[in-house]
């Protein structure tokens, strides 16, 4: 029996293992095939020009304005939403139809294709509301596409704080607005910071929603009604059309190198932040 548990514990180590490695050198294997062919494209010039010829030439400047505009606008409209909903649902509700209901539709809404997102945006936003292809419709598309994201993870990261850290703030007069706000959401920070990086990565890559819904403008947008391009916008037209392949890897990996360094940003500034508050 003794041996039989070893073996199952050995197979079990080594399954485990091979899925991991095998995860591992799938990412190594699109990171190195990417950057190896759009690094050499990559200059200060391909950053920070125009493009030209509808991007045969010149550079992406715009379409790297979108990508931080775009995400940034969308996040900033989805967090207080989405916080505000997973605080209702951990905080100020206890467990009923209401709660499941709430669930329930947040689970759904994750699982919707990014598409109908798109669709939906443009029939509401910009032909509806009247707003157009624009900064503006492509946020508000993009921040409820995001919205479950951020409810699920900022609830369970809510609901992961001890209770008894709630028991204390009570006992010393807090009310419980006053303990959620300066106990509860500093404690379950990292876990919101998760959620949004997150969403902030599927914003970045989105390419459907973003057409359907900000346009292919080639453009710096100089309001929230101008229309706008992202970078993985730039590099489906580009290699779908067969503009310039050159110019799609090296967008490519701007983008790329981009998310890459968001989350080690991020995730540096968290862990500083709970290394900080375990002091």
């Amino acid at each position: 029996m003794r041996v039989r548990r070893q073996l199952e514990q050995a197979v079990a180590v080594a399954a485990l293992g091979g899925a991991t490695l095998l995860a591992v050198v799938v990412l190594i294997f699109i990171l190195v095939f990417v950057l190896s062919k759009g690094l050499r494209i990559v200059t200060l010039d391909f950053l920070f020009q125009a493009p030209r010829d509808m991007g045969r030439a010149g550079g992406i400047f715009p379409a790297l304005v979108g990508s931080i505009i775009l995400p940034l606008a969308a996040v900033c409209i989805a967090l207080p939403a989405g916080v505000g909903t997973a605080v209702y649902l951990a905080e100020y509700t206890a467990e009923g139809r209401l709660t499941r209901l709430i669930r329930t539709g947040t689970d759904c809404l994750a699982g919707i294709p990014s598409i109908l997102f798109g669709l939906f945006g443009f029939i509401f936003f910009v032909t509806v509301m009247g707003m157009g292809w624009s900064l503006l419709a492509g946020a508000l598309t993009l921040a409820i596409m995001v919205l479950p994201t951020i409810i699920r993870t900022s609830e369970e990261a809510i609901r992961s704080v001890p209770r008894s850290y709630r028991e204390v703030s009570y006992s010393l007069g807090a009310t419980r607005w006053e303990t959620v706000w300066k106990v509860v959401l500093p404690s379950a920070l990292p876990g919101i910071v998760t959620g949004v990086m997150l969403s902030v990565g599927r914003c970045v890559g989105e390419t459907a929603a973003v057409i359907f819904t900000a346009g292919v403008a080639l453009r710096i947008p100089m309001s929230a009604f101008d229309s706008v391009r992202t970078l993985a916008v730039h590099f489906y037209i580009l290699a779908r059309e067969g503009i310039s392949m050159e110019n799609a890897y090296g967008t490519a990996a701007v983008l790329v190198l981009a998310v890459l360094l968001v989350n080690t940003v991020s995730y540096g500034l968290m862990h500083r932040f709970i290394a900080r508050r375990e002091r």
